[in-house]
């Protein structure tokens, strides 16, 4: 049931975005709140995963891979609409490679993504990767940074009438804090893959030692 939910998620992502590119823009103002939805959900399937009984190291990495379409497919598309500069999707895309490219690295031993069998090792990269807080905190900032994006697109698609997507980008409260939590995404990104790319550099060092 878990593993459902997540390919639901990533269904209804391209749903919305056919809505973005194709449908008016009184419908496309919706989007965000679509959007919003689809990344929060992600909670519930670890949640129904927990209920069910069915926690395990194949549901952890399709929940992962899962994560990771929804959020790189949602750079590129608000670099394609020109609402971020086409280094933020290209850098988002090489973090994830690398931190999952890392990470595999002890899937092959029965290692999970977070938590105590995982391959991060010292307290702070659990923390700032695997604590509840700060996965709340990241998610939650991914997702209000692509809700503004999502409804500022809806701003410019030529429409008649007033639309609440109009207010939204006319408010220079909401423009500010806005941005700030886009780029307060694109940041935590980068800050949270550097000591994981260190705990496992650490470990693949102390992994060949250990063979020779």
């Amino acid at each position: 049931m878990a593993n459902a939910i997540t390919v639901i998620r990533v269904l209804a992502l391209f749903g919305v975005l056919g809505i973005m590119y194709f449908g008016s823009a009184a419908a496309a103002q919706w989007c965000g709140v679509y959007i919003a939805v689809i990344i929060l959900a992600d909670a519930l399937d670890g949640w129904v995963a927990r209920r069910r009984n069915e926690v395990n190291q194949f549901g952890a990495i399709f929940d992962i891979v899962g994560d990771r379409v929804v959020e790189n497919v949602l750079w590129v598309v608000f670099a394609d609409l020109d609402l971020v500069p086409i280094w933020v999707p290209l850098l988002v895309l090489t973090r994830g490679f690398v931190v999952d490219g890392l990470r595999s690295s002890g899937y092959s031993e029965g290692m999970t993504p977070f938590g105590e069998n995982s391959i991060m090792r010292s307290a702070f990269t659990k923390w700032l990767t695997g604590g509840r807080f700060m996965r709340a905190f990241f998610g939650t900032t991914k997702a209000a940074g692509f809700v503004f994006l999502a409804t500022l697109w809806a701003a410019r698609v030529p429409h008649e009438g007033r639309l609440f997507a109009d207010w939204f980008a006319e408010s220079q409260l909401v423009l500010i804090v806005g941005w700030g939590l886009v780029w307060l995404a694109v940041v935590l990104t980068v800050v949270r893959a550097i000591p994981v790319i260190v705990d496992s550099t650490s470990y693949l060092k102390a992994k060949n030692v250990a063979e020779v």
